[in-house]
C-alpha cells in the first residue's frame, strides 16, 4: 500500500481507513471526499496510481473538485481489473483507467461510456541493458538469439491479461516485429505497477510494457534496464487511461457531469503549462515515499506523459485495442466506436 502524506489525510480519508471494510480491501489504498457542497450526493471516482490518471491528481491537489456541484469521494485501486470489478457492481459514477477495462465495463454491463482521454501514447517498452543491445543490433530477431543464449524464451511482465500494457505489448511483437506473443516470448502477469516496479528493480523480468512513472523510477535506481520502443513510433494516438462515466451520472446529473469534463480539461492545461507542480501533486497523491517529487518531475520529461482530455484523438487506436480485446476474449463482442464513446458531453463543454 502506498502511504499518503499525512498533510493530505482528510477526515473522510481518516474515516475511510479506519473503517477497513467493504471496497477498501479490494483497492487496497483509500481515497477521500474533497470539494463540493455537503448538501448533494457524492461523486464516487475510481482512480490508478499511475500517470494516466494525473488530472485525478491534479483536480485534487490544486482545488479543483472544490468547483463541482457535489463532494467527490476518491477512492485508488492497485488495476484496472479491480476497478472493473467494483465499477460493475455500480458504485462508481467516474472512473479513470484503462481503455480495455473500460471496454470490458461496456461489454459486460451496458451501462456506462468513455466521456473523456487521460493520455495518448503513453505506453514504453522496457529491456534489460543486455537485451537493449541485441534489440539494437538485430530487431525482431533478438528474442530468437536470446532464447539461443539463454537457454530460455524472453520474459516480459506487466499488467494482467487484456490490460492496456499487455495489448500494447501484443500489439508492438505481432504487428510490428512479426512475432508470435504466445510461442516467441513469455509474458508474465505481474499485477499493477507496484509489482511490475519490483519486479523489475529485483531483475526477475526481462523487459515489461509500462506507462510512467514506473520506467523513470526503476531508471533512477540504476536497475539495468532501458527503454527500446515507444507506442507513438508505431500506434499515433495509443489510448491509455480514460475517464469513464456511469449513465446515472450522464443522464440524470448531465449538468455535473460536463462540470467534471470541464475541471478535467482544466487539468489537462495546467499539466502541460506546470509539468513540475504537477509532478508534485502526483507525488502527494500517490505517495512521497514510493514516487519522490524530483523523480515524479522526472517522468514529466518522459515520451509518455502526452497529457490530452479529448476523448476523439484515441478513436483509431480504440479500434484497435478493440479488436484485440475480442480477439483475447475479454469482451464478448468486438466493440465499435459509438458503443464505448459518448463524445457529446465533452463536445458540448469543448465548444462553450
Amino acid at each position: 500500500m502506498s502511504s499518503f502524506d499525512g498533510s493530505q489525510l482528510s477526515r473522510r480519508r481518516f474515516v475511510q481507513a479506519a473503517a477497513g471494510t467493504g471496497i477498501a480491501g479490494l483497492a487496497g489504498c483509500v481515497g477521500g471526499l474533497t470539494g463540493g457542497s455537503g448538501g448533494d450526493d457524492p461523486l464516487n471516482v475510481a482512480y490508478m496510481p499511475i500517470y494516466p490518471d494525473m488530472q485525478h491528481f491534479v483536480m485534487d491537489q490544486e482545488g479543483y473538485y472544490d468547483d463541482l456541484s457535489a463532494p467527490v469521494e476518491a477512492e485508488m485501486f492497485s488495476d484496472g481489473p479491480s476497478i472493473v470489478q467494483a465499477f460493475a457492481k455500480g458504485d462508481y459514477d467516474v472512473a479513470l483507467f484503462g481503455v480495455v477495462p473500460a471496454m470490458i465495463i461496456v461489454d459486460k454491463t451496458g451501462f456506462a461510456k468513455v466521456t473523456g482521454a487521460n493520455i495518448e501514447e503513453a505506453m514504453l517498452i522496457m529491456a534489460s541493458d543486455e537485451f537493449a543491445a541485441l534489440y539494437d543490433e538485430h530487431g525482431a530477431d533478438a528474442f530468437a538469439k536470446f532464447e539461443v543464449q539463454k537457454g530460455r524464451k524472453f520474459t516480459f511482465g506487466t499488467f494482467p491479461p487484456g490490460s492496456v500494457p499487455d495489448i500494447l505489448l501484443r500489439y508492438w511483437l505481432d504487428s510490428e516485429l512479426g512475432l508470435d506473443p504466445e510461442s516467441d516470448v513469455n509474458i508474465k502477469s505481474l499485477g499493477g505497477a507496484g509489482p511490475v516496479r519490483q519486479a523489475l528493480v529485483a531483475g526477475k523480468v526481462d523487459g515489461t510494457s509500462i506507462m510512467e512513472p514506473v520506467p523513470t523510477i526503476v531508471q533512477s535506481k540504476d536497475a539495468g534496464y532501458q527503454n527500446i520502443a515507444w507506442a507513438g513510433d508505431f500506434m499515433s494516438g495509443q489510448p491509455a487511461a480514460v475517464t469513464m462515466m456511469h449513465d446515472r451520472l450522464r443522464n440524470e446529473r448531465p449538468e455535473l457531469a460536463k462540470d467534471f469534463l470541464r475541471q478535467h480539461r482544466k487539468a489537462t492545461e495546467f499539466i502541460n503549462a506546470n509539468p513540475d507542480k504537477a509532478a508534485e501533486d502526483a507525488a502527494s497523491v500517490i505517495g512521497k515515499d514510493v514516487l519522490p517529487v524530483d523523480i515524479a518531475q522526472q517522468a514529466m520529461e518522459s515520451k509518455g506523459a502526452n497529457f490530452i482530455s479529448d476523448p476523439h484523438r484515441i478513436e483509431g487506436g480504440a479500434k484497435i485495442f478493440a479488436d484485440y480485446a475480442s480477439r483475447l476474449g475479454k469482451t464478448e463482442q468486438k466493440l465499435g466506436v459509438s458503443d464505448i464513446f459518448d463524445y457529446s458531453l465533452y463536445d458540448e463543454v469543448a465548444n462553450e
